[in-house]
Order: C-alpha cells, then structure tokens, then sequence
C-alpha cells in the first residue's frame, strides 16, 4: 500500500511542476523548386499566418516550426519571384510531427499541379530525422513507416537496424554496442516495462509487433531524465494511437518455415502433451502437477497443419473535436523446427554428446493494444494506454534418438546402451501493462508532464515433462541417477509492478541565438516478484523392474497400478522460491543552455536503489538465505551540441551509470536447460558501475539522408559476467569475475536516396548502411585472503585478460529499399545483418589450483549472416498483398569451444552447439476500409 501512496504523491507533487516540449506540436517538411524539377529551395520563407511565428528552409529545402500548441493553422509559403501559397486545415497533435512537403513555383498554374502531402505522425522517415537533427542527447530512432518498409514484424528485429545493435540467436539478448541484457533499460512511453523472462532483465522485445508500436528509439548515451541503470543505452518503444479522424484496417497472413516442412517433419511436427490443453493461444490446465504423473499423457503429439498464420484488426475513431479512441488486435501462430548437435566438455574431456539434437516450437503470441487520448482543454491533454501480451510456446526438444546419445552420469556406452533425452515444456507469458499520462501548460513558458504506470507479469511453465532413458535395438531402460530422471515440474513467476514519473521545464528565454531552460522532475519504480518451482518424479522401486517397450510410448508404464504395487515409487522435492523487491527513487535537475551555434545540456540524478532477495532453494547449504543491495549516488551527465551549419552537428557526451544485477543473478535458484545445463544465481554479485564517453558527427545531406560517425568509449568497474562455474560441467552463474572492462568502438552510419523519384511513374532507391567496430577487454581477476592464499580465481591457461561476454568485434546492418511513385506504388526491400563472433560464457578452471591443465574455455558464438526481403504492391484504395522472406540464407548458429586433452596436448575447436532456425516464406493481404 506505501507503494500505492507513493504513487499518488509523485502525482500530487507533479502539479508544482514543468514539463517537456511533447505536450506541443512541430510542423515540418521540405520545399522544392517546381522550377528547376524538384530541386530542393533555400531560404524560402514560412509563417504561420496570422501570427509572427516563422522560419526560413534550408540548404535542403528542409523547415521546422515546433513549439506549437495543439490545434487547426495555416501556413504561408512565399520566395522572391515565385507565387505565394497558403495551406490551411493543417492540424497540429501534441507530440507530433505534421509534415508538410510542397513544391512552390513562379506561376499559379504551377501550383495547381502540387499534391501536399499532410502526415500527422511521429514516425516518418522525415519526422525522426528532424528530431535526431535537433537533439541535445545522440538517439537514434526508426518509425514504423520505415519498419514496414523493410518488412519488420517485430520490435527486436526493428533494433537491430540501428547502428551498433546485434541480437544473440543463443541468447535471446539484444546487444548495444557489445553490452548485453544487463547493461540495457527498456521502457515504454517512458515509462519502465517488466521482464517477461526469469533468465532477463528485460522484456524479450519480440513480444511487441511493430503494428502496436509508433517509434522504437535507442539513446546510447545517458541523459539525466532516464534511469542511472544503464550502460549502453535506453530503449524506449513509443505506442501507437490515432493519427487523423478514423481508421479501419485488418490483415491475413500465412507461411511457412523451411525446416518444419522438409525433411518429413511436416507430418510429424511433434508437440508436448500440454497442447491439449491449450485453446485459442491460452493454456488452463485442471490437475495439479503431482496428479499429472498418471492422469497425463507422457508421449508428446503431433501438431495438425505446421503453417504459419497471423489475423490483425486496427481500429481508430476521432469523436468529438477532444476525444480519440484507438485499438488493434492481433493473434499469430508460427512453427519452428531446429537440428543439430550438442556437446558438452569438462576439464577438456567429452562429458555429454548428442548429435541429432532436435527441437520443435510451436509459439501463439495474441497482442491487444488501446489507446484514449483526451484534451481537457487547450492546455491540457490525458492518456490512457493499455497493452496485454499473451504469448504461449510449446515446445519438445529430443537427443539420441539415433543411438549415438551419451551423458556422463548415465550408463556407459560400452554396456551396449545409448542414452535418450525427450524434455516437453510450455510456457504461458502473461503481460499487462498499464499506462495514464498527463500533458499540461501553466502560462506561456510552463510545461507539465507526468505519468503512472501499473505493471503485472505472470510467466509460468505450469507443467514440464522430461524423460532420460537408456536404450538399444532390444530394450528401454529407464535413467536412474537420482531419482528425477522422470518427473513433470512446475515453475511460477508474478511480477507486479508500480512506476512513475513528473517532469517540469521551465524557459527562461527561447530566441533564435540564445536558450536557457531548467527541467526538474522525479522518478519512482517498485518491482516485486514471487517465484516458485517444485520437481515430482517417478523412479522405480528395483532397477529395471519395469521396461517401456518404446522411446515413443513411456507413458505405457506410468501408470497408478506400477505405483500402487511398488515397481514406481513418487518423489517429490521441496519446493524452492524466493521473493525479491526492487525499489529505485530518483528526483533529478538539467540546465539547456544555447548561445549561437553551441547547446550545453547538464545534468544530475540522484537515485537511491534497493534490492532484496529473500530464498529458499535446495542446491545450498541450509537453504533459506537472502541477499541485499543498496545503492545511493549521484549521476551526473553532460552533452554537448556543436550546430557546424545547417547540415553538420558534432556532439559530446559523458556520464557516469550503475549497472544492477538481476533478480535472476543473485537468487541461487538452478534453472535446468532441455538439455540439462544449469543457470543459478549468485547472492555475492555486486553492482558494476560505468563511465562514458562519445564524441560523435552528424551530416544531413538532404532531408532523407544522413552520413554518421561516432567513436566512443566506456569503462566498468566490477563488470558483471555469466561464467561457467567451477567444478561442475555444465553449470553457468554470475561473476564480478574483473575488476575492470573497458571497450573502444566506432560506429559508421549512412542513409542515402540512390535515386529519387522526378515525377509520378518514377522511382525512388534508398540505401541505409551502418558498420560498427568495436575494440574490447576485461582482466580476470583472483581472488585471495588476508594471508595471500588463492580462495577463486577466473584465470586459467595463462590468461589474466579475456574479451567481453556478447561483444561483437564487427557489426554490419544494410538495408536496400525500392518504391514507384505511383498511384498504386510497389515496394522491395532486402535488408542483410551481421555480427562476428561473441563470447557466449567466459571460461573458467575446472581445478582452482591447476588451471592451465584442468579448465573449461570461453564458449563461443560464432558469427553469420542473415537475409531478409519484402515485396508489397497496393491495389486501388483498400486492398495491398506482402510477400516476404526471413533468414533467407538459413545458416548454422554456432557455439565452439577450445579444447585441449591432456592426452594429446594439441588445441583444437570443437563445436558445442550448431543448429539452423530455417527460413520463413509468407504472402498477406491488408484491407483498409
């Protein structure tokens, strides 16, 4: 309850307060010579009519009117020798950008023949690059114009179209500038987003597709307004709600994924047990864990038709001159099939092999999104916006099959069996996200913004099913290590949380060559979940006292009547939990000082940030335990703009941030991977904390176009990495395992029109490119007492230094995107990513004290290519047809790791993982109404 009052303070406190420029409007566009055929026209003049407000166009033809407050204006453009035009209606949104693209030329016949072009959105091509232009902070941000341009279906995608960003297949993880999960802070509209994920700190961005999103921004540096917990950036997904007075649309799409139709999987696309108790995308299960060891198959099922498909509705309706209601809906079912190898090492020497690893997926992901914007009055504006997320993955991953399977704590091979692995799980994630923001004017120089957040997150695994067994031509043997080697289990995850922020700007003088503006605000963020996970097994009473007669039906011998008379008894372990909080406070001031060409914008943050962890796990000693983490520290942040001309900007940057673990790092529960590799938490983590540095320019050769450069530079203290733990294979944790890191980079980005269309039948070809190269590396610290005697070290094999974990030292992203002017215009795209290869997880030694004979080395992801393409053509006012391709190479992703036998002494990589996730074909059909 403190939590709801603390809220209701933030709220409270925020009508003292000023806010940011989003409660106003901009106008922009570009102007062209209808005289010398569309050539861009300087120095024309725009003014509002009626008032004084005005500018003139650029080098490129290329205007901004902002500031403006919400409502109907008409703009006056006029050049000496040509006809003066008048646009009126022009509406200007709070938040906005109106652009506004006209040709002017010498006589009003010409005019007659301009088409104006009126987009009341933030999220055009021109739009952002306006906003990038004029930005104290270096952000760069793609619209979901051009998103759908390129044929972008989700926000992760989207991020990694924007320079120095890669993703991790392995993982999961986005990577900003080679730093990972840990190092990013995810918002929406602002405000903080739960994870989803037990193994993440933020939200899997592919839950969000780029048909609820208006803009998805990355600010890679650090401005005073976002919170300190970040090293490599925010990102921030701003929502979509209703551009114009109505709108209705709704969309088909089905495909396919190459490796779920070839290869005779079509027919046998195998499912876990749970997909019967799955409807409509939503899982509800009626028995408990305990009675589903008999009342539930344990054979997995076969999927009926493992086509894609995807159905979408978007609705939008302007009521009134105040109120706008948005809504869309969507519901996508895709199926993925892998195969490959998995291998695993100890101390240089084979532990588990299987070499036809091979998983099923079968994802639902339902998405609503809604949106009420209301204007007060002429100052003042609310909304309210809502997102649920409903995502089910089912999903069955099989090893041995082929009799070559073996694992270490098994039977030995040289007995005659192999060994099997089936391990069947589905996990239901749940997201609401709950959003109420409020712009307000007080006078003329006065600006509030404030906004509370309500969070809920549950992402539960509510019943999964493994199975290890040993096996020949002519018997099944069922795994007896442990007793769990059978067990179904379940695991729960409810997250709950509250956020919220108040800003105020007060403007001290806003004139052409000299600015100075104070902004103050605060920022709240309460987290807190509740997990629990709890194991059953079967195990039989005597060895082999009961034999399936198939790896394809072990439910045969699951029965009551085996249990009732001995030949399975049940097991169960205690459950294990923990309950964590997080708590972060912050209140915060910037100063914004221009003078001619210079922009200083200074800032300082206060925060305070609590984390407790309270847990009751069975692989420690005891098992209740607890962990605590409180951090107070200033944050300070400073960025620097250097106007060049109208074309060039360079810009400076630097702060100072903290990085916090996660609930997931420093709760010592063990996560099990289907193929038995273990993450666990480490209650002894402490916090990292980051200084950066950028210096970055900035070239616009026209209103499209940008030519970027940027070099920078971040040192961390106490760099938080994942690591495999000693003394057991196959087990990764966290570790503050240097006392430093430090990483060089430079980013290369270009967005260039090839060729530009001249007329209606023309065709405008545009080429957007960035490469990044990084230069990084942490020492390896060890670890002694008082008395110099070794307690950990994370050297081995004579290294004291290691790259960073997820770093990339190459990025390159490249997109070539084609349209015809034309009343019915076709579109193509072929966008091409790559990151070389990253360390997945940092070695380790296997035995403290002999490290450069028994260790572990870093495993790593190596590098590859993906290819995608678009092909969209519209037909008559309602009706446009997408065809599309993703991952259209289909290449391996691969894990290798060094290793070097005692018995040979010779070096060699080995491939540890290696599977391809096929490539996707789909045609949709879009009707707007």
């Amino acid at each position: 309850m403190r939590h709801l009052f603390t809220l209701i303070a933030v709220v409270i406190f925020s009508t003292a307060l000023h806010a940011q420029d989003q409660a106003k409007g901009t106008i922009a566009g570009k102007l062209t010579d209808k005289e010398m055929n569309g050539e861009p026209l300087p120095f024309a003049n725009v003014i509002i009519k009626g008032t004084s407000k005005g500018t003139t166009s650029d080098y490129d033809g290329l205007y901004k009117l902002e500031s403006l407050e919400p409502g109907t204006y008409t703009i006056e453009f006029s050049f000496v020798g040509y006809e003066t035009r008048e646009i009126s209606d022009i509406e200007v949104v709070a938040g906005k950008v109106t652009e506004i693209n006209a040709e002017l030329g010498s006589s009003a016949a010409a005019l007659d023949e301009v088409v104006i072009k009126t987009v009341s959105r933030q999220d055009s091509e021109v739009a952002l690059l306006i906003e990038q232009k004029g930005a104290v902070e270096i952000k760069e941000s793609i619209g979901a114009q051009q998103l759908a341009k390129i044929g972008v279906s989700d926000v992760a995608t989207a991020t990694t179209k924007i320079s120095g960003v890669t993703s991790s297949e392995g993982s999961g993880d986005v990577f900003v500038r080679g730093l990972g999960d840990r190092y990013l802070y995810t918002t929406m509209n602002g405000l903080p987003i739960p994870s989803d994920d037990v193994e993440r700190k933020n939200i899997d961005l592919e839950l969000f597709p780029t048909r609820v999103i208006n803009d998805v921004s990355i600010s890679k540096t650090y401005a005073a307004q976002t919170s300190a917990d970040q090293a490599s950036g925010n990102i921030n997904i701003t929502s979509r709600e209703l551009t114009g007075t109505d709108e209705l649309a709704v969309g088909i799409k089905t495909g396919v994924n190459t490796n779920a139709v070839s290869g005779g999987v079509f027919n046998n696309f195998k499912v876990s047990a749970n997909n019967n108790d799955a409807s409509l995308g939503f899982y509800n299960k009626d028995f408990s864990t305990r009675d589903a060891l008999t009342d539930q198959t344990w054979n997995t099922q076969t999927a009926d038709l493992p086509v894609n498909t995807s159905y979408s509705i978007t609705a939008g309706k302007k009521i009134g001159e105040k109120l706008k209601i948005f809504g869309t809906a969507s519901q996508s079912t895709s199926f993925e099939h892998r195969q490959g190898v998995f291998r695993e090492f100890r101390a240089n020497f084979i532990n588990d092999s299987i070499t036809d690893a091979e998983v099923f997926k079968k994802s639902i992901n339902t998405t609503g999104l809604a949106t009420i914007a209301y204007e007060l009055n002429d100052s003042s504006s609310v909304k309210l916006t809502s997102l649920f997320i409903n995502k089910l993955t089912d999903e069955v991953f099989e090893g041995g099959r082929n009799g070559e399977g073996s694992i270490f704590e098994e039977t030995d091979p040289s007995e005659g069996l192999s060994q099997f692995v089936r391990d069947q799980n589905i996990k239901q994630t749940r997201l609401w996200v709950n959003q109420l923001s409020g712009n307000h004017f007080i006078g003329k120089k006065n600006e509030i913004d404030w906004a509370v957040g309500i969070n809920r997150v549950d992402a539960d695994e509510p019943n999964r099913i493994r199975n290890e067994v040993n096996f020949n031509e002519n018997e099944v043997e069922l795994g007896r290590t442990g007793g769990f080697q059978q067990r179904k289990s379940v695991q729960l995850i409810n997250d709950l949380e509250f956020n919220g922020l108040v800003q105020g700007k007060f403007t001290v003088t806003d004139e052409e060559d000299k600015k100075l503006d104070f902004t103050v605000g605060a920022n709240y963020r309460n987290k807190e979940r509740d997990f629990a996970s709890q194991f059953f097994g079967l195990e039989e009473g005597n060895t082999n006292s009961i034999n399936p007669a198939s790896i394809d039906d072990l439910s045969a011998v699951f029965t009551r009547e085996n249990i009732n008379n001995g030949n399975l008894l049940v097991n169960r372990l205690d459950p294990d939990y923990y309950a964590a909080d997080l708590t972060s406070a912050a209140g915060f001031a910037k100063m914004n000082y221009g003078i001619n060409k210079f922009n200083f914008n200074i800032g300082l943050r206060y925060q305070m940030d609590e984390m407790d962890v309270l847990y009751d796990v069975g692989n420690i000693p005891g098992r209740i335990g607890s962990s605590a983490m409180s951090y107070e520290n200033l944050y300070p942040s400073l960025n620097i703009k250097y106007k060049l001309n109208e074309r060039n900007n360079l810009r400076l940057a630097s702060s100072k941030t903290i990085t916090l673990p996660e609930f997931k790092e420093i709760a010592p529960f063990e996560y099990v991977s289907p193929t038995g590799q273990v993450t666990r938490g480490n209650p002894d983590l402490e916090a990292s904390t980051n200084y950066n540095l950028d210096l970055k320019w900035e070239f616009f050769p026209s209103s499209k176009e940008l030519v970027s450069l940027t070099g920078f530079y971040k040192k961390i203290e106490d760099p938080i990495n994942k690591v495999q733990d000693r003394g057991a294979a196959g087990i990764f944790s966290y570790f503050n395992s240097g006392d430093k890191a430090e990483i060089y980079g430079i980013e290369l980005e270009t967005k260039m029109n090839l060729i530009s269309a001249e007329d209606e039948k023309g065709i405008d070809l545009d080429l957007n490119l960035n490469a990044s190269r990084m230069w990084h590396t942490q020492d390896l610290k060890e670890i002694r007492d008082d008395e110099g005697r070794l307690i950990r070290t994370f050297r081995y094999k004579g290294l004291k230094e290691s790259g960073l974990q997820g770093a990339s030292d190459w990025i390159f992203n490249g997109s070539l995107n084609m349209s015809t002017n034309t009343e019915n215009p076709l579109s193509a795209s072929i966008t091409a990513n790559y990151a070389s290869d990253k360390i997945y997880a940092l070695g380790a030694p296997e035995i403290q004290t002999q490290g450069d004979t028994f260790y572990n080395d870093a495993i790593v992801e190596q590098g590859f290519v993906t290819l995608d393409m678009l092909l969209s053509k519209e037909f008559g006012d309602h009706w446009k047809l997408r065809l599309s391709g993703k991952n259209l190479l289909n290449p391996q992703v691969k894990r290798t790791q060094k290793i070097k036998p005692s018995t040979t002494g010779v070096e060699t990589t080995r491939t540890i993982r290696s599977y391809s996730t096929g490539a996707v074909i789909s045609l949709g059909v879009d009707y707007s109404f």
